[in-house]
């Protein structure tokens, strides 16, 4: 089994939309272990509609969007990190993280405790907005110290050329491209301008 994990440096930077690119560019299936929020279209729901692809069902479902770990309280639960094994599927699988690197799932662990336990490559899916380079070195940091094999990091939003170099060159990491906001955004368009992402960078970290 080849897996990717997307996480992000934050809470709505795009990781999503970019999950579900990938699993569409990869043929891959897509798991989402953790969802904190129903009201709305869940991540999983969101993904399957724009890549058309297979999708797996959460470990967890919270209902309050927040933090996992302080939703699953809220449900009188713990979110145990047993449940979290990567599921066996034939092809690639994308995972993608709930929030950023260090959001809790209980108070003991981190996200990133679990993404250094599947010990697969990692895609960090970052804004261009201001802010991003220190909340992306940050989140860079905490992947490299838990030992972490990062692939490289994809931007989302307006172009901002300087600042995606100054971190591509300042963390020594790989630029895999930049998503614009789409608008409409559909399996099409997201099919499109997916173009302008290193797919095969990606691809060969597998």
């Amino acid at each position: 089994m080849s897996t990717v994990v997307i996480t992000g440096t934050d809470t709505g930077v795009g990781k999503t939309v970019f999950a579900a690119g990938l699993t569409a560019a990869l043929g891959a299936c897509y798991w989402k272990p953790v969802q904190s929020g129903l009201e709305d279209a869940t991540d999983t729901e969101t993904v399957e509609t724009l890549s058309g692809a297979k999708v797996l069902p959460e470990a967890y479902r919270l209902n309050m969007p927040a933090s996992p770990h302080l939703s699953a309280e809220e449900m009188g639960l713990e979110i145990e990190l047993d449940r979290l094994v990567l599921p066996q599927v034939t092809g690639p699988l994308v995972v993608e993280g709930a929030g950023g690197v260090m959001v809790p799932l209980n108070r003991k662990s981190f996200f990133l405790d679990v993404i250094a336990l599947w010990n697969a490559p990692v895609v960090l899916v970052a804004r261009t907005e201001l802010g991003t380079i220190n909340h992306t070195s940050l989140s860079l940091m905490a992947l490299r110290s838990a030992g972490c094999n990062v692939v490289g990091v994809a931007f989302v939003g307006d172009a901002e050329p300087d600042v995606e170099q100054t971190i591509s060159e300042m963390c020594k990491v790989a630029h895999l491209g930049r998503l614009p906001h789409l608008n409409p955004l559909s399996r099409e368009s997201l099919s499109d301008a997916f173009g302008a992402i290193d797919v095969e960078l990606i691809r060969s970290a597998l």
